[in-house]
């Protein structure tokens, strides 16, 4: 998965990079495709690839870690 997702971020870059170097009757058509790539395939992906085995209450603000960031409060201040 890592590797599709490393492939499909070139791809995009390029397309970008293209678009806006080389003087072609689609090249808005390029940038464009490329920024839908970015923003619709590669980051969802990448968001998913690197939360997919993490537990959401870690990093959610409940009570029981609200004590435990009082208590390493004060474990850091004496």
């Amino acid at each position: 998965m890592k590797y599709i997702i490393i492939v499909l971020l070139i791809t995009s870059l390029t397309a970008i990079i293209c678009g806006l170097i080389l003087d072609l009757e689609y090249a808005p058509k390029l940038v464009g495709g490329g920024v839908l790539g970015l923003f619709f395939i590669v980051f969802p992906l990448f968001s998913w690839y690197r939360w997919k085995d993490k537990k959401m209450s870690d990093y959610m603000l409940t009570q029981e870690n609200l004590d435990k960031m009082r208590e390493s409060q004060k474990r850091n201040k004496f």
